[in-house]
């Protein structure tokens, strides 16, 4: 007799083999009560030799967040997440809020505590299933989602997948959520089309070739033509052309409050982070692919300026007020973009000539002027008390010539680094969600090994990122990142803050501002060292050098976790 489950596979299995499918190569998990019918579907999938994604432990959410995040830059492909029901979505909010102000698409799916109390396979047995319940447990991340649903019927499995990836991989891109009520995943469904192709393409928009070639001719017009990249050229051939687009024509890059690196840092177009003195002379500013690429109430536009905002998402519609001007949006990838406006422009190249060499000759000058400056003033910083900038200084010249990718969550500054490549800096997200660096630096690490990924943060920042977690799934996983923790003992960013808004306040003057020391901070070596890291820790700058390089060729060589804590100035 034919067994009629043979074609059979529960809907917790199904789920995970449609992951597979589609292209996801990890589950970032956290288990929990809700879980029986996903690990009964693992080992239920894997004893029907069904393909499926590599479910790993990860014991904090907001890490299994950051994995997710760091394997996305790294590969471009969306990986899952699963949290257990309610509490476990709540640690996964922050990483939420991050991924979609970054536009990271990831795939976020929690437990459902069982809706019936008896009765049904996957009922509720112990007393979270009631603690746990809530009428809409969606909306604590719904307003940082593209789409959510809550699935109702085991045969939804596979389109549902289909529809989750789909939509979190289109333009533009970002997470999606959904929720998965035990009972439901208990339940068989349909086997035989686990393994198909995906039934749902991503949405890819394209700007309107009118609309490029609006673009070059207002470049080709342009008398002092700036560039803002703040979220980096989109892959390594936009890099290159941005790098090309910047020189021909001998525009200014400004990289404000950068994301992600858009041109080498000694690019001869490269005028740093401060847009003010260029962004009052242009005429036209290309905005690559930035939430704030000036602030309004410091920055001012050149009289009559023409701007044009290119990205995924140039108005950044989902933040409520962002009332940047735009003459033309052109939204598409941004790589995309920059190469078809790139070879748009190049037909104006011969008519100006002159006009782009005196420019170009201009603007490099001013550019070598600040650069020498910038690394005198970062080798400066070597006092008793190392700033920042030195550490940045003495970081760039250690990974000299090595494949290497920087973090930086209030850590290593960008300036003072000499990087080249795409891919070679991240910095944290504009919304400020902590715990970044240092789990996002996991998820880069695991999808590409041979890289030396360096995450640096912050005391306050090392703090937030659950750190006995992260050390936890370095050594489980072998995962061997060099984390630097850059000690100032106090939250650095909100006392600049507090002299920003009130330089000559009452706090400005205090000997101790409120609110804002971390002292006494703990031996964070000490924290790395119980999941057995090499560690080390430095308070002279002399001695900063050797050590760097030391923990850089233990992470290489010996293939171990890393962590170096580094004491700087308030």
């Amino acid at each position: 007799m034919t067994d009629p489950k043979a074609d059979k596979i529960t809907a917790g299995g199904a789920i995970l083999a449609r992951l597979k499918a589609v292209g996801v190569d990890y589950i970032f998990a956290n288990s929990g009560t809700d879980f029986p019918p996903i690990i009964e579907g693992l080992a239920e999938a894997s004893a029907k030799q069904i393909p499926l994604p590599k479910a790993i432990v990860i014991p904090h959410e907001n890490a299994a967040m950051g994995m997710a995040y760091g394997y996305y830059l790294a590969t471009g492909k969306a990986q899952a997440v699963m949290a257990h029901t309610n509490v476990g979505l709540a640690n996964c909010a922050i990483g939420a809020i991050n991924a979609a102000t970054e536009h990271i698409p990831m795939l976020i799916f929690s437990g459902r505590t069982p809706v019936v109390e008896k009765g049904r396979l996957g009922a509720r047995t112990v007393p979270i299933s009631w603690g746990q319940e809530m009428r809409d447990q969606a909306a604590m991340i719904r307003e940082t989602v593209k789409w959510d649903y809550e699935l109702k019927f085991p045969e939804q499995a596979v389109d549902i997948i289909d529809r989750a990836h789909a939509i979190a991989n289109s333009t533009p891109p970002g997470p999606v959520y959904l929720s998965l009520p035990r009972e439901v995943l208990c339940e068989q469904c349909p086997s035989d089309e686990l393994d198909n192709p995906s039934r749902i393409a991503p949405a890819i928009s394209a700007p309107r070739s009118a609309d490029i070639e609006t673009a070059a001719k207002l470049l080709s017009e342009a008398k002092r033509p700036l560039i803002i990249s703040q979220r980096g050229a989109g892959s390594e051939e936009g890099f290159e052309t941005l790098s090309k687009l910047a020189l021909d024509w001998g525009i200014p890059v400004c990289q404000y409050w950068a994301i992600q690196l858009g041109v080498p840092t000694d690019h001869p177009m490269a005028v740093g982070v401060d847009p003010a003195k260029w962004l009052a002379e242009a005429d036209l500013v290309l905005v690559i692919d930035c939430l704030a690429p000036w602030s309004p109430d410091i920055h001012t536009p050149g009289e009559g300026c023409k701007v044009v905002h290119i990205g995924p998402d140039p108005l950044y519609a989902r933040f409520p007020v962002r009332n940047f001007p735009s003459d033309l949006a052109l939204t598409g990838d941004t790589a995309e973009v920059i190469l078809q406006l790139e070879k748009a422009a190049a037909t104006y190249l011969d008519a100006t000539a002159s006009e782009r060499d005196a420019r170009r000759a201009s603007v490099e000058k001013a550019s070598v002027k600040r650069r020498n400056e910038l690394l005198a003033q970062a080798e400066a910083g070597n006092g008793e008390l190392m700033t920042k900038a030195f550490v940045s200084l003495t970081l760039s010249k250690v990974i000299e010539g090595r494949k290497a990718t920087v973090l930086s969550e209030l850590g290593a500054p960008l300036e003072p680094l000499t990087l080249h490549d795409h891919g070679s800096w991240y910095q944290e997200p504009h919304s400020g969600g902590l715990g970044w660096s240092f789990p996002t630096g996991l998820g880069m690490k695991l999808a590409d090994p041979d890289r030396l990924v360096i995450a640096t943060m912050g005391d306050g920042s090392y703090m937030f990122s659950n750190p006995v977690a992260c050390h936890q799934i370095a050594e489980a996983m072998e995962i061997p990142l060099l984390v630097l923790v850059l000690n100032n003992v106090e939250w650095g960013a909100v006392r600049q803050s507090v002299l920003g808004v009130y330089p000559d306040g009452f706090a400005a003057k205090t000997n101790t501002m409120p609110l804002v020391s971390l002292a006494p901070t703990p031996d964070f070596t000490q924290v790395a060292a119980a999941s057995r890291a090499w560690t080390a820790k430095v308070e002279r700058a002399e001695e900063l050098g050797a050590v760097l390089q030391a923990a850089i060729e233990h992470v290489m060589v010996r293939k171990t976790q890393a962590l170096v804590e580094i004491r700087i100035a308030p």
